[in-house]
Parts: C-alpha cells; sequence; structure tokens
C-alpha cells in the first residue's frame, strides 16, 4: 500500500493546481482577454459588415439634402436630314440638311410641402438608429469574443484534469493488479479499476473534442487560433450596484432601446412626408438654347434662346394615394411604438436575467471551491482507510470520481462567473470598448458621416473606393 500512496500523491498535488487554474492568472500565458476582445473589435467581419452598411446609411443624407440643391441638365441633339421640297413652279429642291441644338436647363425647387426638410430630418434619425444598432452588434461580437475565450480556458483545463484523472486510474489500476497477484484483492476490484479507466479515457476525449470545438469557434470570432491565454476575471467593477440600477441603465441605455426609439421618430417624420403630397409645390426653371438650321427655304439659320419660368403645382385630386399613404405611415408609426415597448420590456427582462445570474454565479464558485477542498479532502482521507483495510477499492475510485466532478464543475463555474458579468454589462449597454479602456482605437461612425453628408460631388467613398 506504501507504493500505491506514494504513487497517488503527485497526482493531487496536479489536481490541486489544476483546481485552481481558472481563478489565478499566470504571467507565463502570453494573451489575456482584453488582447483577445481587441482584435475582435478590429477584425471581426460581422461587426465590419454592420460598420459598412452603417456608411451606406449615412449617404442617406445628402441624398435628402440634395432636394434643396438645383438640378442642372444639359442637352445636345444633332441628326443628318434628307429634304425634298415641291415649289409652287413644279420644280422639286432637295438637300441634306444637319440641324442641331445644344441647350442646358436650372431647376431649382422653391416649396415642396416639407418634403425635403423632413426627409432631411428622416435620414438623420435613421443615421441615429442605425449607430445604435452598430453598436449593440458590436456588444453581441464582444460577448461572444469572450465566451469563445473561456470556452477554450475552460476546455484546456478539463483536458489537463482528465489526464490527471487518467494518470490516476491507470496508477490505480497498476497498484491492484499488484495486489491482486499478491492476494490482497479480488479480480473484481482489478475490473472495476479498469473499467474505471476506460471510462476516464473516454471523458478525456470528449474533453479534447470540446476543446477542438471551442478553438475553431475562437478562430472564428476573434481571428486568430488561441495560443496561450491568460485566466479571465470578472469586470465587476463596472457592473450596477443594485438590480433595480441594472433595469434602469438598460431601459435607457441599451443600445437596441435606443435604436427603437429613433425608430419611432423616423415613423413620425414618415407621416409629414406623406402629408407633404397634398401641398402645392413651386419650382424654377431657366434654360438656354443655341440652334442652328441650314435649310434655304426657312426664314432663320439660326435661333438662340433664353427663359425663366415659375412654376406652381396644386394637387386636387390623385385618387386617394397619398391619403392612403399618410394612413399607412400612421399605422407604421403605432406599430413602431409598440415595438419600442416590446424592446424595453426585453431588455428590462434581459437586465434581470443577467443581474440574477451573475450573482447566482458568484455563489456557484464558492460553493464548487468549497466542494473540491472536502472531496480532495475525503479523496486522501478513503484512500489512507483503504491502507489500513477499511476501505475497498471502489470507494477510492468512487471518490476519485467524486473529486474530477467536483473540479470539472468549479471549472465551469469559473467560465460562468466571467461570461455573466460580461452578459450582465451588455444588458445595460455598456459592453463597449470605452468602458473596457481596450487598447484599440474606437470606431467612431460620426467621422464618415460629416465626411459625407455635405458632400455635393465625387464618386469615390473616403475610403478611396
Amino acid at each position: 500500500m506504501t507504493r500505491h500512496r506514494s504513487g497517488v500523491g503527485p497526482v493531487l498535488a496536479t489536481w490541486t493546481t489544476l483546481a485552481l487554474c481558472c481563478a489565478l492568472p499566470s504571467a507565463a500565458w502570453a494573451e489575456a482577454l482584453p488582447e483577445a476582445l481587441a482584435k475582435a473589435y478590429q477584425t471581426n467581419p460581422q461587426l465590419n459588415a454592420e460598420r459598412a452598411r452603417q456608411r451606406a446609411t449615412d449617404e442617406n443624407v445628402p441624398q435628402a439634402l440634395a432636394g434643396y440643391r438645383p438640378q442642372i441638365v444639359a442637352s445636345l441633339s444633332a441628326g443628318l436630314q434628307s429634304v425634298r421640297n415641291l415649289l409652287p413652279d413644279n420644280t422639286i429642291q432637295t438637300g441634306n440638311l444637319k440641324p442641331w441644338i445644344i441647350g442646358v436647363t436650372v431647376t431649382q425647387t422653391l416649396f415642396n410641402g416639407f418634403r425635403t426638410a423632413n426627409n432631411v430630418r428622416a435620414a438623420e434619425l435613421q443615421v441615429q438608429s442605425g449607430r445604435e444598432a452598430l453598436r449593440n452588434v458590436g456588444q453581441g461580437v464582444l460577448l461572444d469574443a469572450v465566451t469563445a475565450y473561456t470556452n477554450v480556458l475552460a476546455n484546456q483545463s478539463l483536458v489537463e484534469a482528465q489526464r490527471s484523472n487518467v494518470a490516476f486510474l491507470r496508477e490505480t489500476l497498476s497498484v491492484t493488479q499488484r495486489r491482486l497477484n499478491a492476494g490482497d484483492v479480488t479480480p473484481t476490484d482489478s475490473a472495476q479499476a479498469e473499467a474505471r479507466l476506460n471510462r476516464g479515457l473516454a471523458d478525456l476525449n470528449a474533453a479534447e473534442v470540446a476543446l477542438a470545438v471551442s478553438q475553431a469557434t475562437y478562430a472564428q470570432v476573434i481571428g486568430n487560433a488561441p495560443s496561450q491565454l491568460r485566466a479571465a476575471e470578472a469586470v465587476d467593477r463596472y457592473l450596477p450596484k443594485s438590480r433595480e440600477d441594472a433595469m434602469t441603465m438598460a431601459i435607457r441605455q441599451h443600445p437596441a432601446v435606443m435604436a427603437a426609439s429613433f425608430d419611432v421618430d423616423v415613423a413620425s417624420t414618415n407621416i409629414r412626408i406623406a402629408e407633404g403630397s397634398l401641398l402645392p409645390s413651386a419650382t424654377i426653371q431657366g434654360s438656354a438654347s443655341k440652334s442652328r438650321n441650314n435649310d434655304p427655304t426657312l426664314g432663320t439659320f439660326a435661333e438662340d434662346q433664353a427663359s425663366i419660368v415659375a412654376n406652381v403645382t396644386a394637387p386636387i385630386y390623385d385618387g386617394g394615394q397619398a391619403a392612403a399613404q399618410t394612413r399607412q405611415a400612421k399605422e407604421i408609426t403605432a406599430q413602431s411604438r409598440l415595438v419600442l415597448d416590446q424592446v424595453r420590456n426585453q431588455a428590462r427582462t434581459a437586465a434581470v436575467s443577467a443581474w440574477v445570474a451573475n450573482e447566482g454565479a458568484k455563489i456557484t464558485v464558492s460553493a464548487s471551491e468549497s466542494e473540491v477542498k472536502a472531496a480532495t479532502v475525503a479523496l486522501q482521507g478513503v484512500q489512507r482507510e483503504a491502507a489500513g483495510g477499511q476501505r475497498t477499492t471502489v470507494d477510492v475510485l468512487n471518490s476519485q470520481a467524486d473529486l474530477i466532478q467536483a473540479k470539472a464543475r468549479l471549472i465551469g463555474a469559473n467560465r460562468d462567473r466571467v461570461i455573466a458579468s460580461y452578459t450582465l454589462l451588455s444588458a445595460i449597454g455598456h459592453l463597449d470598448v470605452k468602458t473596457l479602456s481596450l487598447n484599440t482605437p474606437d470606431y467612431l461612425p460620426e467621422v464618415h458621416y460629416h465626411q459625407v453628408r455635405d458632400a455635393w460631388h465625387g464618386l469615390r467613398t473616403p475610403s478611396g473606393q
């Protein structure tokens, strides 16, 4: 029994180290969670696609502002005309003519039922809504990155734990077989040890498969395969102090709520746009043209024209189209308000759920740590009792199984603790680069907006495309 106990000692020491691997950071590991979050923020395709969508939304504003500006159209026509004239004296005159005309027309809208102003307002509100949607996607990407990072950490720890468990079971089987040969135990003890070893090998394989899957997910979300990762920490310092504070912050500051609020304003503005088609409109148009004709039968060979014309139109009846569009816009506005109420309720529920989950995760970690300590003491006691003949091999194996399960729960609890804290931060709308102080430039959508808002011309984007 002495050799058996000495073989178990190093395994228990390894287990003690593994139990703390998720709670104690290692200075030798290279990449911390904030660094991985910065990479995901820079390179994640989903987030970059949403940024491109927002830049496209910005272009709605200069399109709407174009309604304030004049429209200039140039025209040119030229051709070849064959003429055959019958004169009064019955003589025939033929010729090939080359008439041409060139002109330019400038049209300026003076009044169109305030539709241009309302179109500009609606476009600006769409930009505001899009920015909040972008911020919400950013939160989702960062939370996915946290989940991917902690899953890799947890699965790495589980693999190491299962490897240590297999080593322990191999040593137990070896000792049991030697004792069987010496006649101290029965073949049943050896079979039980062998069965547990095979179960441990299966558990190790499952842990390795889970690790490979989590590593692939990590590469998808963050942009590179994981190498050496540091233990992740919860972000309690950024979280609200009470459940009520979490709910209040969620319904006021969550990007989904703010985006839905801007959508209500967009829908309300669309009502005024629809009503604007029932109002009169006024335009002024200036034109100039020059034409030439070489037909000798005409009284003139050249004609130059210039004109300025004011035009006022007032709709009388359009078959009910404008009225239907106005009623439709009002119903869409009512729908948007209901959606806003729904999003607020969802944000409130998510905040409460995240708060409760975070508080529960703290308790679970504490309980799991106590369970591991107690299971470790229990295993050591069972081993000593087995050495004195008071316990059987299956008692040692069961105690070891209890310990491995307790350590697996502790690893999972530490992972869930980190994810729960970031989930709560996301639920209140504060999971962003600025709050976390990540070492990466913050993407500012307003920069592109100001670059294109007052652009009168140019086909290239500010990025040069």
